[in-house]
């Protein structure tokens, strides 16, 4: 019988010749296996590059993987008993490697049974000495290491060719509820890595809930957004679990993608309609608060003069909140002001003629005052100004606020805000605006018709008239239960939204809402719940590179879709996990996402990465000392990837568990020779496509 003692001595393969913080140099000794080691209870490869060894100490044993392994030229031959050293002067082979500590392995004994139990941490406890004998980790000692026996891994993604194949298992919890990035080029198997964690949470949730004999499906919530329209097919076989919108006209079993006008917060109108800031914008804004509220007569003139007056107080305080490089010292400033004080002269001008006194009086007089500013900083060349004082705007502005002040409001219901998700016809507001732009004429109205022309613009795309403004309306609380997901998920815990046919210039207009409703429903379940508990979900973005991109020095004050975008996925990233929605993000272009969206992923599966751009991105990511499997990320095959991160008890390489071909996104290579050689059909009707891609859709979408 071999005495434990003896049985460590067999896992002996080397001793530490060197040790540093990133780096530890072995010697391996000379009956060390050479490609195939059988005493560790199972066979299995070593010296193999990123595969683990041990290295015991008095904190348990330091866990490492092997970064390089090669050979050197010793003078002397080193035989076990022997003192050869100076006899024979040629050069003799001692096999060595490197290795990367990573984190430290301690035993214990199970209470019941009495068997060994191991427990892993990360980082090292205690560097070892030099000398310190090596060892091969046994198969207990590797399901340790790579967390496959761990009472809260729940989910098994794959297994790990560097660690005997030992299942590689992590906990939803740790998966999901910090973001995860899913990273890699093209062919590498993202896709069908998301939509198998997807698939396989859901199995193991299943499972859990009929081991406990309770009766239902999970309570799970998982929303796509699909730019590519690649995971319909993926959980076609989950007809029950599944709600798939796309853009109209949808198939029996689909649902009509409906992202309404109305829900959309004001500053995703004033970007989506370019409403430019100063006359524009505010009255925008005025106009979605008047429809909301359910202003759509005629307003009242002196209520109208009010708002124009406000829009331009706005604009002056804008101007004074510069500083004084707005209105004095170059030309073109000084011009600027002049220009905005020349235009509140000439619109007060013009509304005073119409407008029954003392308002007609007041607004004569204002007009007056404003144009003596203007003239009195007037140079000796009629065409130039001098310098404006602060007292020049403050004195215009106070008149035009005491005057606003004078004024009847809108109405005395309470104020609605812009954001507010309330209901109005949004084919009218084109029409709203161009009537405020009639009533008030001057030099205001030309900039607010403008923004009707883009909005009639819009809703003319069939393809997107139907997706924002659906007719008949959903309800708020029937669009929550729709895409987040009904009262225990009794609809399905999955929500596909295909984008692939919604109009790019409108597509993260359309992502950034969706995402936005997602994050706010969530923060206010939290805040409604008695116990303030949140409700996790899931909001998978593809080809997130797109969607979340970085931001780029030459881009403008102006908000543009893609910052929107950008925005609102930079605070689910900041401040999702607090109200239980986790982010999955995948990409094939890490370098152009957001570095404060990947700062805040704890944990991530890395496919093949060859550019070298992205593999430095990745490299400046990672806090773990795993320097050596990412230089294997440019030669990973198919399906294998690095697992690091708040998930994995340490960094390790995963073959990712294969998916069925009928369980798999639709994102494989074309097949191009099958086609070209007949060896595959690809019968072609553009008729068909031309209709369906000219056609509008019907005027009523059924109801779901």
């Amino acid at each position: 019988m071999t005495s434990s003692v003896e049985r460590l001595a067999e896992l002996v393969v080397g001793t530490v010749e060197s040790v540093a913080p990133n780096e530890i140099r072995v010697l391996l000794e000379l009956d060390a296996p050479q490609s195939t080691a059988l005493n560790t209870g199972i066979p299995g490869a070593f010296p193999r590059l990123n595969g683990y060894v041990l290295i015991p100490n008095e904190a348990g044993a330091t866990v490492a993987y092997i970064t390089w392994i090669g050979i050197e030229r010793s003078p002397y031959p080193k035989r076990s008993g022997f003192k050869d050293f100076g006899l024979v002067d040629l050069p003799f082979p001692l096999r060595k490697m490197s290795l990367s500590p990573v984190g430290t392995l301690t035993s214990g004994r199970d209470r019941r049974s009495g068997a060994a139990m191991y427990d892993l941490s990360r980082g090292v406890l205690a560097f070892p000495s030099v000398g310190d004998q090596v060892l091969i980790p046994t198969a207990e000692q590797i399901e340790a290491i790579v967390g496959a026996k761990a009472d809260d891994k729940r989910v098994r993604i794959g297994s790990s060719p560097m660690a005997s194949s030992a299942a590689i298992m992590v906990d939803p919890d740790k998966l999901f509820g910090r973001h995860l990035a899913v990273l890699g080029n093209t062919g590498g198997g993202k896709s069908c890595t998301v939509a198998g964690l997807i698939r396989w949470s859901l199995a193991a949730s299943q499972k859990a809930i009929d081991g406990t004999g309770k009766k239902g499906h999970p309570n799970a919530r998982f929303i796509i957004l699909d730019p590519n329209g690649e995971y319909a097919q993926a959980f076609a076989d989950q007809v029950d679990n599944v709600r798939l919108f796309r853009v109209p006209p949808v198939a029996i079993g689909e649902r009509p993608l409906d992202v309404p006008a109305w829900l959309w917060s004001g500053h995703e109108w004033t970007t989506v309609a370019h409403a430019q800031p100063g006359a524009q914008r505010p009255l925008l804004l005025q106009g979605l608060r008047e429809l909301k509220a359910g202003h759509t007569e005629k307003v009242p003139r002196e209520a109208l003069i009010r708002r124009y007056l406000r829009s331009y107080s706005v604009r002056v305080s804008a101007m004074l909140s510069n500083g004084t490089s707005a209105f004095a010292g170059a030309p073109g400033p000084r011009f600027a002001c002049a220009g905005l004080l020349q235009k509140i002269a000439l619109d007060c001008e013009h509304l005073a003629v119409d407008t029954e006194d003392p308002t007609g009086g007041a607004l004569a007089k204002l007009s007056r005052d404003t144009t003596a500013i203007v003239e009195g900083r007037r140079s000796y060349n009629p065409r130039f100004f001098d310098d404006f004082a602060i007292a020049d705007l403050e004195t215009v502005r106070t008149a035009i606020n005491e005057l606003a002040n004078t004024l009847p409001d809108m109405g005395s219901t309470a104020p609605v805000s812009e954001d507010a998700p309330l209901y109005f016809d949004v084919n009218i507001l084109a029409e709203h605006l161009d009537r405020v732009a009639t009533e008030q004429g001057g030099s205001l109205a030309g900039f607010i018709s403008t923004l009707g022309l883009r909005i009639r613009g819009m809703l003319a795309d069939h393809r997107l008239g139907a997706v924002i403004s659906r007719d008949p309306p959903t309800s708020f609380d029937t669009w929550l239960s729709d895409y987040v997901g009904e009262n225990g998920a009794r609809n399905g815990s999955l929500a596909i939204i295909d984008l692939s046919l919604v109009p790019s210039e409108i597509v993260h207009i359309v992502v950034s809402v969706l995402a936005r409703l997602t994050f706010e429903s969530l923060q206010r379940y939290r805040r409604a719940h008695v116990e303030g508990n949140s409700l996790p979900t899931v909001l998978v973005l593809e080809e997130a590179h797109t969607f979340v991109r970085r931001g780029r020095d030459d881009e403008g004050p102006a908000s543009s879709p893609i910052q929107l975008c950008r925005e609102i996925f930079e605070r689910i990233a900041r401040e999702g996990r607090k109200f239980g929605l986790g982010l999955v993000l995948s990409s094939q272009r890490p370098s152009e996402l957001s570095p404060t969206v990947l700062a805040q992923c704890n944990t991530f599966l890395l496919h093949r990465i060859v550019n070298d751009t992205d593999q430095k991105l990745v490299a400046s990511l990672v806090p773990d000392n795993i320097g050596g499997l990412l230089r294997e990320l440019p030669s990973l095959p198919s399906r294998q990837a690095v697992l690091l991160g708040w998930a994995a008890p340490l960094p390790v390489l995963v073959e990712v568990d294969e998916l069925p071909l009928a369980h798999r996104p639709r994102s494989a290579d074309p097949d191009f020779w099958d086609v070209w050689t007949l060896a595959s059909e690809r019968p072609v009707d553009w008729g068909v496509i031309a209709n369906e891609w000219s056609s509008p859709p019907p005027a009523k979408q059924p109801d779901d």
